[in-house]
């Protein structure tokens, strides 16, 4: 009985472990918030290297790349699409065993072609490299679905 009361103890503290949203998301003047000094964010402008991450890079009309790019977000388990606004996406990816949550932007740079990005922890100091892997994962599957998308319209 009372392994059982420790294990309810348990679940109720990690569920309210989540965290709440973020006040300060989005861009401002074609800009993220800078990622705070902690090792669990990762950003296209952020100029620290250990913090930093290239942005996707897209050829032909923003609406395309942002549609590829929900596309590929809409496909990840874990993923909720909170904001989806023409040149702005807010994601939470929530992790499978604690729940944990963190939050993922996505801005559409047009004069530059490139899709800036941003994904940080909501808890802790530490994330063993997920977001940046994340990251890297949404930018593999976002350059597959563009030559996928180039070969189905070759043969059209």
């Amino acid at each position: 009985m009372r392994n059982t009361w420790m294990a309810i103890i348990i679940a109720v503290v990690l569920i309210g472990c989540t965290g709440s949203r973020p006040a300060r998301l989005g861009v401002m003047s074609g800009k993220f918030i800078p990622c705070p000094d902690s090792p669990n964010c990762v950003c296209s402008q952020d100029p620290v290297h250990s913090r930093s991450i290239e942005p996707l890079i897209y050829k032909g009309l923003h609406e395309e790349a942002r549609t590829r790019l929900l596309g590929v977000i809409q496909g990840m388990k874990q993923a909720k699409v909170v904001t989806a606004q023409e040149r702005y996406l807010h994601v939470e990816f929530t992790s499978a065993v604690f729940r944990f949550v963190d939050d993922a932007e996505f801005f559409v740079d047009d004069t530059q072609k490139v899709i800036h990005m941003r994904s940080a922890s909501r808890l802790g100091h530490y994330d063993f490299g997920v977001n940046r892997k994340r990251m890297e994962t949404i930018r593999e599957m976002f350059n597959k679905s563009a030559k996928t998308n180039t070969d189905i319209k070759r043969i059209e």
